[in-house]
């Protein structure tokens, strides 16, 4: 298990630009695929992005792609997610999830993440 603590949320207008983090506790962050989601008010939550162990691997969801840079230093058991041009329609919740994968070079999308952050909100405004 891993505890995951997001910040770096907060308002900002339509254009603007914000870095969430997410830190994560315990020795052994590295062996961690890590991954973005959202959820705004009335909505799924849904996939942002996600990141392999090692960083060398990463993905983006259509609607964040080319606006937005995930990365990881293992060293500061922190995974950050760079969010440009930021339109309303990216106010949501924002988590931070992990899924152990000690052997594993790939990213991971979806239901294989068991472990959650709280989640931070970022609020877009027109």
């Amino acid at each position: 298990q891993v505890q995951l603590v997001e910040s770096g949320g907060g308002l900002v207008q339509a254009g603007g630009s914000l870095i969430l983090s997410c830190a994560a506790s315990g020795r052994t962050f590295s062996s961690y695929a890590m991954g973005w989601f959202r959820q705004a008010p009335g909505k799924k939550r849904e996939f942002v992005a996600a990141i392999s162990r090692s960083g060398g691997s990463t993905y983006y969801a259509d609607s964040v792609k080319g606006r937005s840079t995930i990365s990881r230093d293992n060293a500061k058991n922190t995974v950050y997610l760079q969010m440009n041009s930021l339109k309303p329609e990216d106010t949501a919740v924002y988590y931070c999830a992990a899924v152990f994968a000690p052997y594993s070079g790939r990213y991971y999308m979806g239901d294989e993440y068991d472990n959650w952050g709280q989640g931070t909100q970022v609020t877009v405004s027109s």
